[in-house]
C-alpha cells in the first residue's frame, strides 16, 4: 500500500506537507486536472494536482471544491505554485483544515509525471511486496492448520499476522473460539454477533465488513457447502489492504476444509448414535451401549437412571441444538422431525429449558431406569403434544398431576366438549345441575341442597338430562364422558 506520507518523504520530489490530517490515507492513483469540478472522471482513492488554472479569483468557491473532492474520496490534492499563482491561496488552505482534506504544495521544479511515475513506482513496489506477503501468509497458515488443535493455531496466526484479533462464532453468534491476537479486547463480542444475525440469512454468499476510523472488522461466514458451519470476525487496525483480505480469505478456506472433514466424520458419530437410542427406547440398552462403544472406540456406559427429553421445530434450530448438546449429554440425536435426548433426570430438566431458549417445543419423561428409557420416551412424547409456544417445556410429572385433562389435545377435546354439551348448553339451570349431580356422586340429596330446589325438581331435570345426552347418568361412561366436557368447557370458556 503506498500513503500520502510515502509521497511527501520522497525526498526527489521535493513536496511540502500544508495540512496532513491523515497521512496513512492509501494513495491509489495520481489524477491532474484544472476542472473546476473532477469529480465525475475519480474513482476514490486519488491524489487530485492542479495547478488552480480555473480557480484564479477564486474565494468562497474553495470550501465547495475541497467538499466535492471529500464527497469523490479524493486523499489529497497537491496544489502546483509559480504558475497561475505565486503562492497556495489562502482560501484552498481554509477549505482543506475544514474538510479534513490532506493539502500538500508541488514545487515549480516538480512535474505532475514525475509524481506520477513515483506513484506508480511505489505501487508496483508495494504490490509486489504485498503479493510475495501475502504468499508467505497463505503457507504459515497451511502449516497452521495442520497442527494438533488447528483452529486454535490457525485463527491465533491469523490474529498475529494481521497484528489485531480473531473469533470463531457459531451460527447462534455465541463466541466458540477467541477472540485472540494482540487486540482481542478490542473485537466487540455483541457487535459481531448482530452482524452474524443479519447476514446468516444469506448463508455462504454473506460477507460482512464495518469500517471506522481507527479499525475495520470483518465478518465471513465458514464452510463448503449447505449452510456455514461457523463464521470468522476478524479486527484489523485501519484499513484491511489486499494482504488482509488474502490472509482472511486462506483462513476461510482452511477453516471451510476441517469443518468439512470434522462434519463427515460428525455425520457417522450421529448416525451410531440415533441407531442407539433406537434400540435404547426399544428396552435393548445392552446394544446401544455396545453401538455407542463401537463408535467410540472405548467401552461405553450409560447412566443407570435417566429422563427422555424430546423437542420439535424448525429443521435448522434442530440441528443447531443437536450439535450444542451432543457433547453434554450422555446420548443425543436427531430422529426424523424431532430431537431427542437422554439424560440425568437433573440434567434433562435444564437441557428442556435450554432447547426451549432456541425456539423449540419440548416434552420432559418422567425418569425411570435405564432398561425402561421407552417408558419415559413414550412419557415425552406425550409431554410434547401437550407443549405450546406460551407453554414451551411440559413435563410429564406434572400432567400426571393433571390427570386425564393434562393428556388431551387441546382442540380436539374443545370439539368434543361443545358437541357433547350442544343439547343443554343453553339451559344454564340443566348444566349446574349436571355439575352438581357429579360434584356430589350422583347423590340427588346433596344436589337439591346445593341448588336450593325440591329433590323432585332435582329428578326432573336429571331426566331431561338423559333424554339430552342420550344416556343414563348411571352409566360410568356417560358419566366420564360428561365430566371431561364439562373440565373441557370451564378451561376454555
Amino acid at each position: 500500500m503506498v500513503s500520502v506520507a510515502d509521497l511527501l518523504t520522497d525526498d526527489a520530489l521535493g513536496l511540502t506537507s500544508v495540512h496532513v490530517p491523515e497521512p496513512d490515507a492509501e494513495v491509489r492513483w495520481v489524477a491532474p486536472s484544472e476542472l473546476a469540478d473532477p469529480t465525475p472522471f475519480l474513482e476514490g482513492g486519488e491524489v487530485l494536482l492542479t495547478t488552480g488554472l480555473e480557480a484564479v479569483g477564486w474565494r468562497s468557491e474553495w470550501q465547495e471544491y475541497a467538499d466535492r473532492l471529500v464527497a469523490a474520496r479524493v486523499v489529497a490534492v497537491g496544489f502546483a505554485t509559480g504558475l497561475s499563482h505565486r503562492r497556495l491561496p489562502r482560501g484552498l488552505v481554509r477549505a482543506c483544515e475544514a474538510a479534513d482534506l490532506n493539502l500538500f504544495e508541488v514545487p515549480r521544479h516538480t512535474t505532475f509525471v514525475a509524481i506520477s511515475r513515483a506513484t506508480a513506482r511505489m505501487i508496483d513496489v508495494g504490490a509486489e511486496a504485498e503479493a510475495r506477503r501475502s504468499l508467505q501468509v497463505q503457507r504459515q497458515l497451511t502449516q497452521a492448520a495442520l497442527r494438533p488443535r488447528e483452529p486454535v493455531v490457525l485463527v491465533g496466526r491469523l490474529a498475529e499476522t494481521i497484528d489485531g484479533a480473531a473469533a470463531v462464532l457459531g451460527r447462534d453468534g455465541r463466541v466458540e473460539l477467541g477472540p485472540l491476537g494482540p487486540r482481542a479486547d478490542d473485537l466487540d463480542p455483541v457487535l459481531v454477533a448482530a452482524e452474524v444475525a443479519r447476514i446468516r440469512p444469506q448463508g455462504l454468499r454473506a460477507a460482512s465488513t464495518l469500517q471506522s476510523a481507527g479499525e475495520t472488522v470483518v465478518v465471513q461466514p465458514v464452510g463448503l457447502a449447505g449452510r456455514p458451519t461457523s463464521y470468522l470476525a476478524v479486527l484489523v487496525p485501519g484499513r484491511a489492504g489486499d494482504m488482509v483480505r488474502s490472509a482472511v480469505a486462506t483462513a476461510v478456506s482452511l477453516l471451510g476444509l476441517a469443518a468439512e472433514s470434522d462434519r463427515t466424520g460428525r455425520h457417522a458419530a450421529r448416525r451410531l448414535r440415533a441407531r442407539a437410542l433406537e434400540l435404547l427406547v426399544e428396552a435393548d440398552a445392552a446394544t446401544a451401549a455396545v453401538v455407542l462403544s463401537a463408535g467410540s472406540g472405548r467401552q461405553v456406559s450409560l447412566p443407570d437412571r435417566v429422563a427422555v427429553v424430546r423437542a420439535h421445530g424448525p429443521g435448522e434450530a434442530l440441528d443447531d441444538a443437536l450439535g450444542a448438546v451432543e457433547d453434554v449429554v450422555p446420548l443425543a440425536g436427531r430422529i426424523g422431525d424431532e430431537l431427542w435426548l437422554v439424560a440425568t433426570p437433573g440434567a434433562a430438566g435444564r437441557q428442556a429449558e435450554q432447547l426451549a431458549e432456541r425456539g423449540l417445543l419440548v416434552g420432559v419423561g418422567n425418569p425411570t431406569g435405564i432398561g425402561d428409557a421407552g417408558r419415559s420416551h413414550a412419557n415425552a412424547g406425550q409431554a410434547l403434544r401437550a407443549a405450546t409456544h406460551g407453554v414451551p417445556v411440559v413435563r410429564w410429572q406434572r400432567l400426571m398431576k393433571e390427570g386425564a385433562m393434562g393428556v388431551l389435545d387441546d382442540e380436539r377435546a374443545g370439539a368434543f366438549a361443545a358437541s357433547y354439551l350442544a343439547p343443554i348448553a343453553e339451559e344454564a339451570d340443566l348444566v349446574r345441575t349436571l355439575q352438581a349431580f357429579l360434584g356430589h356422586h350422583g347423590s340427588r340429596l346433596k344436589v337439591a341442597e346445593e341448588l336450593g330446589v325440591h329433590r323432585n325438581t332435582v329428578r326432573n331435570r336429571l331426566e331431561q338430562i338423559e333424554v339430552a345426552l342420550d344416556g343414563s347418568l348411571d352409566d360410568p361412561q356417560v358419566r366420564v364422558n360428561a365430566w371431561i366436557a364439562l373440565q373441557v368447557a370451564a378451561r376454555t370458556g
